[in-house]
């Protein structure tokens, strides 16, 4: 992990996110290119941390009232306070959760990641989204995962990078299809519908770096969890679903995410 050139001179996504989040894990050029994307879209820091609460809400929902023990987690990002194990397993400390993403800042930063309770257990797997045979057949998976019992399978915040929308569909139906009845799609992605203009300045700007990025109707982000049974509300915007207390502060035009939950039958 320590050869892993992390270049802190030049803005990096995750460590922009992180800034944004308010974590510690950034340095200058990532903080100025925070900067330079909430100048155009200010709210994005709002929508960031909505998601991320939205993320807490869907595991414990999972969790909690779903029973599920198993945990799919894939484009990870850096770890910030509470990672998904440490929600599940206060749930059920015989949760088991497996992270993926194939960024290597993210993979230096994976220790924090595998801090599991002694009943359950934590892995980290280096896979891409765009690669889903891999993540189903990598070992890793194989040695945390029972796929004769439910899985959640975890796409929060990643979807929007995956432009075409048959690619899209194809890579939830090749991660949805090893999974036994009973386990769950939880997925968000963005969308402009709630502030078009500030949403789409900000899409402008990312793709103009070369972050290439979709934001989606509602009606496509329905349509994602095709063949699924989508638990209640829907499709909200993700501050709009289960809300607790945060969530009910935040303004429709603060929030440029889409979410659900839904269960294979």
């Amino acid at each position: 992990m320590s050869s892993v050139d992390l270049k802190t001179d030049v803005p990096h996504s995750a460590r922009v996110y992180d800034y944004l989040l308010g974590g510690k894990d950034n340095f200058a050029a990532d903080r100025e290119a925070a900067a330079k994307i909430t100048a155009v879209w200010p709210n994005l820091p709002t929508s960031m941390r909505a998601n991320r609460n939205f993320m807490t809400r869907v595991a414990h929902y999972l969790a909690a009232r779903q029973g599920i023990r198993q945990f799919l987690d894939i484009g990870t990002g850096l770890p910030t306070s509470p990672n998904l194990h440490e929600v599940v397993q206060a749930v059920a400390p015989e949760s088991r959760v497996v992270y993926v993403d194939n960024d290597p800042i993210v993979l230096v930063h994976a220790r924090a990641l595998l801090t599991s309770s002694p009943e359950g257990r934590t892995t980290y797997i280096d896979a891409s989204l765009r690669d889903p045979d891999s993540i189903i057949k990598a070992p890793q998976l194989a040695q945390t995962l029972d796929l004769s019992q439910p899985v959640a399978v975890c796409l929060l915040a990643i979807m929007h990078y995956v432009v075409d929308e048959q690619e899209a569909h194809d890579i939830i139906d090749r991660l949805m299809g090893p999974m036994p009845s009973g386990s769950a799609l939880a997925l968000s992605t963005a969308t402009a519908d709630s502030n078009p203009e500030e949403v789409g300045r900000g899409i402008a700007m990312y793709n103009a770096r070369g972050i290439t990025s979709k934001v989606r109707t509602k009606a496509e982000v329905t349509a994602l969890f095709d063949g699924l049974g989508l638990v209640s509300p829907g499709v909200p915007l993700v501050h709009q679903w289960h809300p607790d207390d945060e969530a009910l502060s935040i303004e429709d035009s603060q929030v440029s995410m889409y979410g659900g939950v839904a269960i294979k039958p």
